[in-house]
């Protein structure tokens, strides 16, 4: 088990590799198709945020204001990544992510970039929202809520020990690629 604490060195995202397990600590940013949008047509982040060398979490968490009206995470699965492709790279190249959280993977752009600028994508479980919940020790801030709303908004959350499995590293692996060719390969012996 590897474990990393935000902001994290392009060093220590090279010396990851595909199907290594990961326990991240810090701050994460949630981000979703309203805002991979924004920021590859040239919007820009809130004052005071940054993603340099940080995490984008695809998710849209479910969250309420407890009693104290402090935001609290209930349910945070991930959504499938595959949506942002036409924009991951460039926001990993322009803000200079380490690091981006979902599921199901990506595709050639953001793999590149992986490579070209020491990026990671991170397997988080599907199905497992609330556990993933109990990881998010308190949302220090919000951004976007009223542009986007609530799902498509930034979250900013700090996590303790959040799981997480490296399906693309930034060698050129993919396990996604790896589990595709070798399907095509038992399909052609089936045909």
């Amino acid at each position: 088990m590897t474990h990393l604490t935000t902001p994290i060195t392009e060093e220590k995202i090279r010396a990851l590799k595909v199907g290594d397990a990961v326990e991240i600590t810090g701050t994460l940013f949630t981000g979703r198709d309203a805002v991979h949008k924004y920021l590859h047509e040239g919007g820009t982040l809130p004052e005071g945020v940054s993603f340099k060398d940080g995490i984008i979490y695809h998710c849209g968490p479910v969250v309420i204001k407890d009693e104290e009206g402090k935001w609290k995470v209930t349910a945070a699965g991930p959504t499938t990544s595959i949506r942002e492709e036409p924009y991951q790279g460039h926001i990993i190249k322009e803000f200079g992510l380490r690091g981006v959280i979902g599921k199901g993977g990506m595709g050639d752009r953001t793999l590149a970039a992986n490579k070209e600028f020491g990026c990671v994508y991170l397997h988080a479980i599907g199905g497992a929202a609330q556990v993933l919940a109990e990881c998010i020790k308190s949302v220090r801030n919000v951004y976007f809520l009223e542009k986007f709303g609530s799902p498509e908004a930034i979250w900013e959350l700090e996590v303790e020990n959040f799981p997480v499995v490296v399906t693309m590293d930034s060698h050129g692996g993919s396990l996604h690629q790896e589990v595709f060719n070798n399907s095509q390969a038992e399909l052609a012996k089936r045909l």
